[in-house]
């Protein structure tokens, strides 16, 4: 039996010209969870990430925190969804809502409904469909399934979202309800084995206490 710990990316750069970039709170984020990681004694004996800088840049603070180094490998199943893409493709031909790109609440709104249209294949030309992003996510979870006896990964809220669903066999719906929950630098714990995964633990914030949930916990 193994444990898979699959973190969400520090805060990124929202609003930003070059959102994939971690905040300077980001870094101390990636750097708090690698500490209280090793407080809990995680010592991963494999280590995945997505493709995107945001991915490599928290593992940095995590194997920073740990004081270990590691070598990920890369997978792009772990890769979140284009999400400015998909906005953008859903009104190529009408009127965007002000703020979109820019506004936290406008955006998180228009993306929970974007993504349930996107799910339905309702969304025209999108730069990849729900169903291949679901295809690749689970090609994901089924390489560090057995990876080993103790897996981290590093990914983003869209693709850990859709891996819980997909173990938890939820409506589809549930995934952007779960994405919109998690929380920068969040941990989520399965337990696998040779044929079967359980989910063991969703949103966990190990580095943040009542003295530094204040300056440590974010969303986006």
């Amino acid at each position: 039996m193994g444990v898979l710990y699959v973190i969400r990316h520090a805060q990124a750069s929202f609003g930003a010209a070059d959102y994939d970039v971690l905040s300077d709170l980001g870094h101390r984020q990636s750097r708090a969870l690698g500490q209280a990681l090793a407080v809990q004694g995680v010592m991963p004996d494999a280590v995945f990430i997505g493709a995107q800088r945001r991915h490599r840049e928290t593992l940095a603070g995590i194997a920073d925190g740990l004081g270990a180094p590691v070598q990920p490998q890369v997978h792009a199943g772990l890769n979140e969804f284009d999400f400015k893409g998909l906005l953008d493709a859903r009104f190529r031909d009408a009127p965007a809502p002000d703020g979109m790109h820019s506004d936290r609440r406008s955006h998180f709104r228009t993306l929970r409904d974007t993504v349930l249209m996107w799910q339905r294949d309702e969304v025209p030309d999108p730069p990849e469909t729900w169903a291949a992003f679901s295809d690749r996510v689970a090609d994901a979870k089924a390489v560090m399934q057995g990876a080993g006896e103790t897996v981290l990964a590093v990914s983003s809220g869209g693709a850990i979202s859709q891996m819980i669903a997909s173990v938890l066999q939820t409506p589809a719906d549930q995934q952007i309800a779960l994405q919109l929950q998690m929380k920068n630098c969040a941990v989520n714990r399965f337990i696998s084995t040779s044929n079967a995964m359980y989910l063991h633990g969703f949103n966990e914030t190990p580095h943040i206490t009542a003295e530094t949930a204040e300056e440590l916990l974010t969303y986006s």
